[in-house]
């Protein structure tokens, strides 16, 4: 017991060390996968069980996985874009998102306690949002329209702010996990979710005249919070080719963004969503495992998330607007294809909906996670020591949603349509190894 508690000791001060989270959004918020086997199977992993990630995909995986870890990294290219077209009072323009290459860490350590029983723990981004507009794209007579909401001078950012535009947030999660063989064909197991998450914006004076605390605004550096949540999990081996897997996470009650509590709804209120996903994955050849994963991301019970950007209240009040994504569907299609004893193979595909509708496209300009295809690959090598080396890529088309700028029902006169558009790249390496 000594050794366990020194092991996972070490695993978390490894998982910290490792894991200054980086921003990345998906399926909106949400990663396309967790752990670099998931990755190249566009998250299709409920059902499978041979690594550590099972704190981030379903925690009764974990006992299957044996005595492990797992340590990687993730480069994430999300390619942002907008445009306004269409207005007759000086506020058409575009701008091209910087921010475009984030390095996102992964670790995993497993134990066994005995045949049955294990303990472990997961560390993983989870998600996030991220921008990073130039300014001063409106001039001449758009200039003199951001004057009336209150941002003095001329060359203002596409928002009607000051300087550069954008926002930043990141979040990290810790799941230590555990989990138990409830006989040998079924296992149960359940993971703390330990919530980090940091946030800034800037650029948003134009809506000061919206905000319940224009001084919690915007351009206050970054803040920090902490929250708490569970994911609980179910695994069957219903057949001798075919596991079924389920999970659900609770939503992570996060502490409030008290420098931003004048931009979120509910004073500065920002909570992970919680979620489900259910899986199976069938032995179809000796050699060869098919995996089908459905997952549901419930953004309406967060009101920063969730609430219309049309809403009356102001911005940080309970009924504040907010960026108005709906729920969401994902389905993850993957293929697993053991070549040959030191190579395995592995490909996929998911589709999720569009959390953005068009009437949000405004203040979706901070956030446009409107991607919905995944197309993901990749590969194990096993070396001559037994340890592995994974790599994962994926890649998402470009998709886009346009709509009637919210600047004209706020009285700026014919604004014309917004377009946001995104598309995104990732390419990943791990390595892991049986202990």
């Amino acid at each position: 017991m000594i050794c366990i508690k020194k092991n996972l000791a070490f695993a978390a001060a490894l998982a910290a060390t490792l894991a200054a989270p980086s921003a990345v959004a998906t399926y909106g918020m949400f990663s396309h996968g967790y752990g670099m086997q998931g990755k190249g199977m566009a998250g299709a992993r409920t059902a499978m069980t041979s690594d550590t990630f099972g704190g981030a995909n379903n925690p009764a995986t974990m006992v299957w996985a044996g005595n492990r870890i797992d340590v990687g990294v993730d480069w994430f290219s999300p390619i942002r874009s907008m445009s306004r077209t269409g207005a007759t009072n000086g506020l058409n323009g575009n701008a091209d998102s910087g921010s475009e290459n984030f390095f996102i860490p992964e670790f995993g350590y497993n134990r066994m306690l005995g045949d049955d029983r294990s303990i472990g723990v997961t560390v993983y981004g989870n998600g996030g949002m991220n921008t990073d507009y130039p300014g001063g794209q409106i001039t001449g007579g758009g200039s003199a329209v951001c004057n009336g909401f209150g941002v003095a001078g001329t060359g203002q950012n596409m928002l009607c702010g000051s300087g550069r535009l954008g926002i930043n947030l990141v979040q990290l999660i810790i799941a230590p996990t555990f989990a138990v063989k409830v006989n040998p064909k079924h296992s149960v197991g359940v993971s703390a979710l330990i919530g980090y998450q940091r946030f800034s914006a800037e650029g948003l004076q134009g809506f000061a005249g919206l905000s319940s605390d224009s001084t919690a605004l915007t351009n206050n550096g970054t803040d920090s919070a902490t929250g708490f949540g569970v994911r609980v999990g179910w695994l069957g081996k219903v057949a001798d080719n075919v596991s079924v897997g389920a999970a659900y996470s609770s939503e992570i009650n996060m502490d409030k963004f008290d420098k931003y509590k004048g931009l979120f709804a509910e004073q500065g209120d920002l909570n992970v969503p919680k979620n489900l996903n259910v899986g199976v994955a069938v032995q179809a050849a000796p050699k060869t495992t098919v995996a089908v994963d459905f997952q549901k991301i419930y953004y309406s019970d967060v009101a920063a998330i969730g609430n219309p950007s049309t809403n009356t209240g102001q911005l940080g009040a309970n009924n504040g607007r907010g960026f108005g994504w709906s729920d969401v569907n994902v389905w993850k299609f993957a293929v697993e294809h053991q070549y040959s004893k030191k190579m395995t193979f592995r490909g996929g595909v998911s589709r999720t909906d569009n959390p953005v509708q068009g009437r949000d496209v405004t203040f979706n300009i901070l956030a446009p996670a409107v991607v919905q295809t995944h197309f993901t690959f990749g590969f194990t090598r096993t070396m001559n020591d037994g340890s592995e080396l994974t790599i994962g890529a994926m890649y998402a088309p470009e998709e886009e949603v346009s709509g009637a700028s919210l600047f004209t029902a706020l009285g700026a006169g014919n604004t014309g349509n917004e377009t946001i558009r995104m598309k995104q790249y990732s390419f990943g390496i791990a390595w892991g190894k049986r202990l």
